[in-house]
């Protein structure tokens, strides 16, 4: 144990490895507990959230305690044929989330740039 422990601190990751993995292309009627039997093998899992609204549904973070747990876990899974469907494991990436987020666009925000417009015209 305490060998696998001194090779691990001599392990550089990529810097998009994380301890947090996002799933796609999951069977929309998965349960985290069917969740925690395929990915808790690869390691001890702090939190799985999966998708319930039709816009999240067939997705699912997984969170893992150890880095290297979630590394071992993205690199075997990727691909892992699960109910006839192939499954997409990533890297959380926090930028990809926010900038996602800018895309949500309200009816309030389309008003107020448009009388903004009108107010600019206007004035020439």
């Amino acid at each position: 144990m305490a060998m696998q422990a001194a090779k691990r601190a001599n392990i550089r990751l990529p810097p998009e490895v994380n301890r947090i993995l996002y799933i796609r292309n999951l069977p929309y009627k998965i349960t985290a507990e069917e969740m925690y039997d395929i990915f808790g093998k690869y390691g001890p899992i702090r939190q799985i959230r999966v998708g319930n609204t039709p816009e999240t549904r067939g997705t699912a973070y997984v969170v893992y305690e150890d880095i290297f747990d979630a590394k071992n876990a993205c690199d075997h899974l990727s691909g892992f044929n699960v109910c006839n469907r192939y499954l997409v494991v990533l890297y959380y990436n926090a930028n990809r989330v926010s900038a996602l987020g800018f895309l949500i666009v309200t009816f309030e925000d389309v008003q107020h740039k448009k009388n903004q417009f009108e107010k600019m015209v206007g004035c020439f």
